[in-house]
């Protein structure tokens, strides 16, 4: 659980500079786009702030739509870049969204989680403000499940006190340490400082470079 090292850095920073293009949209598991290289896909309650994220790391201000409307995102979005694919999952625990709209999502990831084998990881997003509610542990049980491996990246942390997020990780590793899929590091991000982003992007290049 070091910091990346200079090396480490510089080969996210290389990988995410690469070109990024809209690939698809995908509302039922028919729609998915052919498997091909490795995926590493953003899941998160709405407005976690997953499309700032992926706009962060790909330093692209519009690659991901922004909304500010909860439930916006009911597909899963596909990002191309040279040596892999982003997803963008539905946001959930909307409790304004129609309960079959709902259902529909929820089969959707699920479908998507079990059969994706390039699926090299699920990044978890949690608000830093707010902590983990009772709806990030029904997706950490649906990962535990699928055997997806997964690491849990808190939101928006340039607006918690520095003590307040040590605290929040502190308990947040504490949660993970009993499940097998999650990798047990949390990272603290904020899309909007920067803070946590080069440290993310070292994360996945490391992963693509182990997956070849």
């Amino acid at each position: 659980m070091t910091d990346p090292s200079a090396d480490e850095i510089e080969a996210g920073r290389r990988l995410f500079a690469a070109a990024w293009d809209f690939v698809a949209a995908a509302g039922s598991t028919r729609a998915l786009p052919a498997m091909g290289p490795i995926e590493i896909a953003f899941a998160g309650r709405s407005n976690v702030g997953k499309s700032s994220l992926i706009n962060a790391l790909t330093g692209r201000r519009n690659l991901a739509r922004v909304s500010h409307t909860p439930g916006r995102t009911q597909e899963l979005i596909f990002f191309a870049g040279s040596r892999m694919m982003l997803v963008d999952m539905p946001g959930y625990g909307y409790a304004a969204a129609a309960k079959t709209k709902v259902k529909a999502w929820t089969d959707l990831v699920h479908a998507y989680l079990n059969g994706r084998q390039n699926l090299a990881r699920v990044y978890l997003l949690v608000d830093a403000r707010h902590g983990r509610k009772a709806a990030d542990d029904a997706v950490l049980e649906a990962l535990d499940a699928a055997a997806v491996s997964y690491q849990v990246v808190l939101t928006k942390a340039d607006q918690v006190r520095p003590a307040e997020l040590t605290t929040r990780i502190a308990a947040m590793q504490a949660a993970l340490a009993q499940r097998a899929a999650a990798y047990p590091r949390v990272l603290a991000t904020s899309a909007r400082a920067g803070t946590g982003i080069p440290e993310l992007r070292a994360a996945i290049a490391r992963l693509v470079a182990e997956r070849g």
